[in-house]
């Protein structure tokens, strides 16, 4: 197990059930970026993968 797979794991544990949309979660990552500006990079990084997950040129 990653280090990082136990911020996923409490995140799946306390909020899993819940419903969100795209739109909340783009927020939410700028409201982290705000806070945290040395995130900038792996959070974008995050975000382009999860906006391209279903494109078929990038396999």
């Amino acid at each position: 197990m990653y280090f990082t797979d136990r911020g996923i794991e409490e995140l799946e544990n306390r909020r899993g059930e819940e419903e969100v949309t795209l739109g909340w979660l783009a927020e939410q990552l700028r409201t982290f970026v705000d806070l945290n500006p040395d995130f900038e990079v792996p959070v974008e990084r995050l975000a382009t993968w999860l906006a391209r997950l279903d494109d078929e040129d990038d396999e």
